[in-house]
């Protein structure tokens, strides 16, 4: 018998009794997926995910593999094509890291704690591309972002040196994070990890969190920083 669909968003069984008419709720496969694997108050209790000032936080326990299969394999890729590419990127990071100290001194890296899978927070390594006092010039410009949300983008960063320019225009700085990489914290492609904590997050976006953070993805063949974190 073909149901159909009542105004209350119910699959309904047309019967002439009481006993054969059925009705199944329907949910969005997503909203069943956030309720079961995603948020839920646990006894466990893993860093804070929720949208300032709503009054409740929820929590993360750990995260368990979606697809275990899967993610052995992508771990396996992840570490086949690392341990290739290590020794011409640590070429590539002794004369990167070269040019930094001659042209704008040290520090070389900078080391900021980003947020990776199940909300946890890592530490991401980048060659440093601004100058020294470019978290205390931050407030200064604030007015000037570009970016909805907690991101901060400028077009004519004036924090950003000449060199740091060249290496983000050709994404040297993220080298580096091959490091990331193979201690486990970051995926060769993935969603980039923010620099803001998880519980800056709307509900919605927290699906991102399932997944290890990337050196690479969509976000950066599809605009990099002129992008929304929203988007």
């Amino acid at each position: 018998m073909t149901p159909f669909v009542s105004g209350r968003g119910e699959r309904e069984w047309p019967g002439p009794s009481v006993a054969s008419h059925r009705r199944e709720p329907l949910f969005a496969p997503s909203v069943m997926q956030m309720a079961t694997r995603l948020i839920h108050l646990s006894s466990v209790r893993g860093p804070a995910i929720g949208r300032p000032g709503s009054g409740a936080v929820l929590h993360r326990s750990s995260v368990a593999p979606l697809r275990p299969g899967y993610e052995r394999a992508k771990r396996a890729l992840d570490l086949s094509v690392c341990l290739l590419w290590l020794p011409a990127a640590l070429v590539v990071m002794a004369f990167t890291a070269l040019a930094v100290l001659l042209c704008d001194g040290r520090p070389i890296f900078f080391c900021q704690q980003r947020t990776g899978r199940g909300g946890r927070s890592f530490r991401m390594y980048k060659f440093r591309t601004m100058v020294v006092n470019a978290a205390e010039l931050k407030a200064s410009l604030a007015h000037r972002n570009q970016l909805s949300g907690p991101d901060f983008k400028l077009a004519d960063d004036p924090r950003v040196t000449r060199l740091g320019a060249l290496l983000r225009k050709t994404s040297l700085d993220e080298v580096p994070q091959v490091l990331n990489v193979l201690r486990g914290e970051m995926s060769l492609v993935g969603p980039r990890p923010a620099s803001f904590a998880a519980s800056t997050y709307d509900l919605w976006h927290i699906e991102r969190l399932e997944v290890l953070p990337g050196i690479t993805g969509l976000w950066q063949v599809s605009g990099r920083s002129d992008v929304d974190f929203d988007d």
